[in-house]
């Protein structure tokens, strides 16, 4: 199996999601509650919702396979929007809604079910997902899921630490800036592989 689709799909996945809602609501929650149930729910969620959206991108690829290069124009334009996207934030993170708001003495069944659930409902469309199945079209499923799987993996468990350790949250401006000057690079690079076959 070719790494570098693995080693992009981890470095895109875990930039975007540094300073991201989930990451933000997995630092929450580890804040108030044991760093290891937050995880557990977490780590299935992301699971379940990366096959979802490698999955979908992967059977799209095999359809779209004729053409690659409209494909890989296509996804470098998609991932430019994510740039820009990025630099906007999130319109939802202020919404009222707070998963990590669950009693201290919460069982660790109830706090996997809670992290489980915050994350699948938080990444439905998110950017991430998005740009799995972007990548997915390109690369096909393996090397994007594993890729995908491991640069979630990192960003949450990277919140969870820092929950479990302080509560405090990262500088979510200087990461924003960074995340989409890397979506922009990746974005270019993509449009001048498609157009150079």
């Amino acid at each position: 199996m070719n790494l570098t689709p693995v080693l992009v799909a981890a470095g895109v996945v875990f930039l975007a999601e540094l300073g991201d809602k989930s990451q933000l609501m997995a630092l929450a929650m580890a804040a108030k509650h044991r760093a290891r149930d937050v995880f557990i729910g977490m780590f299935f969620a992301i699971v379940l919702m990366f096959g979802l959206a490698v999955g979908l991108g992967a059977i799209l690829g095999t359809f779209l396979d004729d053409y690659r290069n409209v494909v890989a124009i296509v996804a470098g334009l998609i991932f430019i929007g994510f740039a820009v996207w990025t630099l906007r934030g999130d319109d939802d993170d202020d919404e009222d809604e707070d998963p990590d708001d669950l009693p201290a003495s919460a069982t660790g069944r109830v706090v996997m079910t809670a992290a489980f659930t915050a994350f699948v409902v938080a990444e439905l469309g998110d950017k991430t997902q998005l740009a799995s199945a972007t990548l997915a079209v390109r690369e096909g499923f393996w090397p994007v899921y594993i890729g995908s799987v491991a640069g979630e993996v990192a960003a949450i468990g990277l919140a969870i630490a820092i929950g479990a350790l302080a509560g405090k949250h990262l500088p979510e401006r200087l990461i924003r800036f960074g995340a989409a000057a890397l979506f922009a690079v990746f974005g270019i690079i993509m449009i001048v592989q498609g157009i150079r076959g």
